[in-house]
């Protein structure tokens, strides 16, 4: 992470500068006050005065690692807005906004292969989509669909292949592209869930999709070596051998670098070309008398004609015959592939790509069109098919036109013939001027398929390894060489379609492969819909035409062409980027990209918390809303586990914390807190907001959040808060301001809940020295590395360096603490994860003794619907009358009946009116004598001058005037301890203090009397209005 450097108020950095290679020159300037400062000359040029601002400049605006130029840091706002101070050489730390996305910069540049839009993207596009479909099977379906659904065909395929271009387009030309094409793209839009599953199915594709190509053209050297006699063992085995020394030798191409691939693709683009020229040029030849007989007869319009309406046999249909011309379509994504590699991806891609699409296209409409007014559906390849004038024949049937032409190819209609369009699958070689020339084309384009996904798949998968999403796949992560070349993505893909090769059934993973492809294009396109549809700001492509809603057709076509092509294989595909989709959502990788999800959950919260502003409260709808002031999130535990329990997923929780100082020296550490506890938070899978202020004491910062917290409907209603164990000790001003947060919290009309456990809360002291020893131990790695460069081979230096790390463990952590003092912090460790276990059998007792509204019978009733509560039973303690306990038993029972409430136990106390022991006020007593005033053995003047210096002070017109009040705490305590000192938890009805009439130190008195040497015990009083409600 890099970090703001200030030196004698200048701002330092040579990033600033637009020329990298040299640092800025500074000068010296003096101000009216005699002070310093080395300032920029461009600086004071562009503003006519000194300044630390800086002009724009894209190198502020750089990500972390960057290899176009090196990145700038701007001065912080701090360094701009706080009182110029001299540092006497100590540097001022700030953090940038971090985007660790990428690899470190690369230092030497020089060496490196970049490539334009021509043979980067439109030369490997083209290569990829003129694959063996244009002289094999271009014939066939235009023969089966003939040229009117079969133009369809190829529109249909065209509009899809368009449509995700166009989205590719928009997406690629939204920020700089790096490597990982299809994957980098998705990733970046949709997040890594999206990105890490179709990136490892893209990949394997690819990698599978080599096999496929080269089988393809060993098939066809197979063919050439059955026709000469000379096959080797016999044709499956020759397939293999031929193609594991094809994929050897395309192996040796990609490994010998970019340039020498790039070079392959040249020669093979050229081959193909002359290839397609050559089926042109034939076709404006003169037939023979045997092309005659297979069908061909040049340029014919009624040829054309008859070859205008479908003729679909053996079982295809329209679907049939374009699942299989589709998968010719596919190949657009060959130059997005190797994105990393592109001098200017965002130029070439979207160019390059359309350009491909366009005129493949039109090369496939031009060749079809072509044979389908020169071939004829049906031939029979015999020259005796010719008819001789002396032989009359009637020209009718699907045969028509050729017996026009001179030939009889009726026969066709009887048995299968094996020429014509629908049954030769060497037209092309047949129509063509010289026929050697179409299998060597047939040869170009296999191989350059084959070559370009050798190239995709490892550029693909290493990208997605570098991200980490997959951290066993880490391995292959790693470059060689300036062009930081996958060498161990391209031995695993070699090894994957050597593999598929030698037993891979091709003619079953083909569709498999294709709806891979297609998988990835409905994301492309899902992509560029769903970031438009997110109206993000940072939504800002280059590229203007595309449409969202044209994007999101694109994204159910593929969808729908899947299906077509095989439903089955489109289920699989579906199923296996399901699965996973779970895996990379329930590992949560570590990556923030600013995805359009991210978007879309904001927009969505935003409005749904709208929609929730316009809803009054009702009742039945009422959920505690937990405001818990629990400091560092890490800082009482057992609080925030019970405050998590009253919301868990249901309701919002926010743990709050006070920094307490001057606010200019709080900031900073409000700010690294921030960051800090959320991530604790999410870690440790608490569903809670961390929140933070900033104020001069406790009670203001407290009031603030009490105030500010929240948004609309959703915003806290109930404070939980801990009992101050050390309000004795703590001096006058901490028990105000702590009994002035009460007071504020029933001022705001909140729910107030206050936990107190024996041993206490606040585990700060063992978290820090926790932090501090984990911080010591990352200091003695970091020395023992530096001591053994060579990984702690060496024993010598090893123990060298157990030496100097002992040191620093010494100087950083202090020694262990007394045995009573460790003693006491294990109890106090025990009890802070209370809450967080299952809870043994046992009981919650309630003592409901006034009503507030129903809070302090509602928050029991939910901790028994958690797991961690539910084998504990709801006990009920009331206040009663003497004399007619029985019937206040009774109106409580159907009182806990309407309100559908279970309790194992409802027990009535009609002797609260007694008397306390002697030996409980006697410790009431000596609890508050340090804190009474005694006025009443002193003269009118001393008590008011008294009163005057300690206004806190509990007087004895004070302690007469609420005895009755305070003796009731007493005798609460007693009876707790009599009929709920066995409980797992104890909930009664907070006494209220009134505002200006009871001292803060006698209410603490009572808070800490009533609930003396119990179990955890919480103190509840709602607001007074009804949260529980018996009507449906």
């Amino acid at each position: 992470m890099e970090r703001f450097n200030s030196n004698k108020g200048g701002h330092f950095n040579s990033a600033y500068d637009s020329n990298l290679d040299e640092p800025p020159v500074y000068e010296e300037t003096k101000f009216s006050n005699d002070d310093h400062r080395t300032v920029r000359p461009s600086v004071v040029s562009a503003f006519g005065h000194d300044t630390l601002d800086r002009v724009p400049h894209i190198d502020f605006y750089r990500n972390a690692g960057s290899v176009s130029g090196q990145r700038a840091v701007r001065p912080s706002l701090q360094e701009l807005h706080n009182v110029f101070q001299k540092d006497d050489g100590e540097r001022s730390i700030g953090t940038p906004s971090d985007d660790m996305e990428s690899a470190a910069p690369i230092d030497d540049q020089k060496g490196l292969i970049k490539f334009g839009w021509i043979r980067g993207v439109l030369v490997r596009c083209m290569l990829n989509i003129w694959g063996v479909m244009l002289f094999i099977r271009l014939s066939w379906v235009f023969g089966q669909a003939g040229w009117g659904l079969g133009t369809v065909i190829i529109a249909l395929s065209c509009v899809v292949t368009t449509l995700t271009g166009l989205s590719m387009s928009a997406i690629c030309t939204n920020g700089v592209v790096r490597g990982g094409g299809a994957y980098y793209m998705i990733s970046r839009s949709l997040g890594p869930e999206f990105g890490g599953s179709i990136g490892l199915i893209f990949a394997f594709a690819n990698a599978v999709g080599v096999s496929m190509y080269v089988v393809g053209f060993a098939e066809t050297v197979v063919d050439l070596l059955k026709e000469n006699s000379a096959i080797m063992v016999d044709e499956i085995n020759d397939i293999r051998i031929i193609g594991c020394i094809t994929v050897v030798l395309l192996l040796g191409i990609s490994v010998a670098g970019m340039e020498w691939e790039a070079k392959a693709q040249i020669l093979l683009l050229v081959i193909l070309l002359v290839a397609i020229v050559n089926v042109f040029v034939g076709t404006v030849i003169p037939a023979t008398k045997e092309k005659k007989s297979q069908g061909f007869f040049n340029y014919n319009s009624k040829i054309f004609a008859e070859n205008f309406i479908p003729n679909f046999s053996d079982g295809e249909t329209f679907f049939s015959v374009f699942a299989i011309f589709f998968p010719a379509a596919t190949g657009i994504l060959a130059g997005a592939n190797i994105s990393g590699d592109l001098r200017d991806a965002q130029a070439a891609i979207p160019k390059g790509t359309l350009l491909a699409i366009l005129i493949t296209g039109l090369t496939y409409l031009a060749m079809a069109f072509c044979v389908s007014a020169t071939v004829v559906r049906e031939a029979t390849g015999n020259s005796s098919s010719l008819i001789n004038d002396t032989t009359p024949v009637i020209c009718n049937g699907s045969t028509a036109v050729a017996c026009e032409l001179g030939y009889d190819f009726s026969s066709c209609e009887v048995k299968k013939c094996n020429f014509g369009l629908m049954n030769n699958f060497q037209v092309m070689t047949l129509v063509s001027g010289f026929g050697p020339l179409i299998i060597a084309g047939t040869f170009s384009a296999t191989l350059s398929s084959a070559l370009a996904s050798l190239v995709s798949a490892p550029k693909v998968f290493q990208a997605l390894c570098k991200d980490n999403i997959y951290k066993a796949l880490h391995f292959f992560a790693k470059g060689h060489g300036k062009n930081d070349e996958p060498i161990r993505g391209y031995v695993l893909t070699f090894l994957i379609s050597v593999a598929f090769i030698l037993i891979g059934d091709l003619n079953t993973i083909a569709p498999i492969i294709s709806n891979f492809f297609l998988a990835s294009y409905a994301l492309i396109n899902f992509s560029c819909f769903h970031a438009s549809y997110a109206k993000s700001p940072g939504w800002r492509p280059a590229y203007k035409y595309y449409n969202m809603w044209l994007s999101l057709v694109g994204a159910v076509l593929c969808c729908a062409v899947m299906f077509v092509i095989n439903w089955w294989a489109a289920l699989l595909t579906y199923g296996i980027e399901f699965l996973l989709y779970i895996y990379v959502l329930v590992k949560k990788p570590a990556v923030n990209w600013g995805s359009s999800t991210q978007a879309v959950t904001f927009v969505s919260a935003v409005s749904n918390a709208l929609s929730l502003s316009g809803v009054e409260d009702h009742v039945k709808n009422f959920r505690p809303q937990i405001l818990a002031l629990t400091g560092s999130a890490r800082s009482r535990p057992a609080l925030l586990d019970l405050a998590h329990s009253f919301s868990k997923n249901y309701g919002l929780c926010l743990t709050c914390e006070v920094f307490v100082g001057p606010r200019s020296e709080a900031l900073q550490d409000v700010n690294d807190a921030m960051e800090k506890n959320q991530l604790w938070l999410k870690k440790t899978k608490r569903r809670a907001f961390y929140a933070a202020v900033a104020c001069d004491n406790f009670r203001e910062g407290a009031e603030s959040l009490l105030q500010a917290s929240g948004l609309g409907r959703m915003k806290p209603n109930t404070l939980v808060i801990g009992f101050k164990k050390n309000w004795r000790t703590a001096g006058a001003e901490a028990v105000q301001n702590y009994v002035g947060v009460l007071h504020d919290a029933f001022d705001f009309e909140y729910g107030t809940v206050m936990l107190r456990m024996n041993h206490g809360l606040d585990v700060t002291h063992i978290v820090e020295a926790e932090e501090e020893m984990l911080k010591a131990a990352k200091e003695q790695e970091a020395l023992e590395s530096e001591m053994m460069p060579n990984g702690g081979k060496a024993k010598g230096l090893f123990r060298k360096s157990r030496k100097s790390s002992q040191q620093v463990l010494t100087t950083r952590v202090c020694s262990p603490p007394p045995p009573q003092v460790a003693k006491m912090n294990e109890k106090l460790l025990e009890a802070s994860i209370q809450f967080k276990k299952k809870q043994p059998k046992g009981t919650i007792d309630v003592w409901w003794l006034f009503d507030d509204g129903g809070l302090t019978l509602l928050l029991p009733y939910i901790l028994t619907t958690r797991k961690k509560w539910k084998d504990c039973k709801l006990r009920i303690f009331t206040a009663g009358q003497p004399g007619r306990s029985d019937l206040d038993k009774e109106e409580m029972v159907g009182l806990l009946k309407k309100f559908r409430i279970n309790c194992s136990n409802i027990n009535v106390i009609d002797d609260l009116h007694i008397q306390p022991r002697s030996d409980s006020l006697k410790d009431l007593h000596e609890m508050i004598e340090p804190f009474r005033l005694h006025e009443g053995s002193r003269d009118p003047a001393q008590v008011g001058a008294l009163q005057k210096e300690h206004p806190w002070k509990i007087t004895d017109k004070e302690l007469s005037e609420f005895e009755e009040k305070t003796h009731l705490q007493v005798r609460l305590n007693e009876l707790l301890k009599e009929n709920s000192r066995s409980a797992n938890l104890i909930i009664v009805s907070m006494p209220i203090a009134r505002k200006e009439t009871i001292s803060d130190f006698l209410y603490m008195a009572w808070l800490d009397i009533l609930t003396k040497d119990l179990p955890p015990t919480l103190l509840i009083r709602g607001n007074h209005k009804s949260v529980l409600t018996f009507y449906s």
